[in-house]
């Protein structure tokens, strides 16, 4: 197996052109690689691509749409690594909007490990509670107003 050098643009496109595809409901698994790992709140991690393919299928299940924030993204790398802090907006299937900084859901970290031109590793933090179903649990949130 050969590897190829990447330069951190590289890496960096690789990461936001899986957060474009997101955003225009398109096919990502072809940016991963065959034994890649994701991890998402909730549903765990998927190994390989069948796994990884039923978890972007759950997700997208969730969304009429979603639109990350990435223009204005917080980019650290080093190495293979590749980390991206933003925000997000969007609305669920129930029909309930969020937006960071207006509801409590939105902001998210991802952590990209990225070789030969593949996503090897892909970690999502994130609060997956779009819809503020989860909040009772939270004195803090109980006492906020959001929009």
């Amino acid at each position: 197996m050969e590897i190829r050098a990447m330069t951190d643009e590289q890496r960096k496109a690789i990461a936001l052109e899986y957060l474009k595809r997101l955003d225009r409901a398109q096919d990502v698994l072809d940016l991963f690689d065959m034994h890649a790992e994701v991890y998402f709140p909730k549903w765990g991690v998927a190994a390989g691509k069948d796994k990884i393919g039923q978890l972007f299928t759950d997700l997208i299940a969730l969304f009429d749409y979603i639109s990350h924030d990435y223009t204005y993204a917080n980019v650290i790398q080093q190495g293979d690594k590749v980390v991206v802090e933003s925000t997000t907006h969007g609305r669920t299937r129930a029909g309930v909007e969020w937006r960071a900084g207006v509801t409590h859901a939105g902001r998210w970290c991802d952590v990209f490990e990225i070789r030969d031109f593949k996503i090897q590793r892909l970690y999502i933090y994130l609060d997956p509670d779009y819809e503020g179903a989860d909040t009772a649990r939270y004195p803090w949130l109980r006492e906020r107003q959001y929009v």
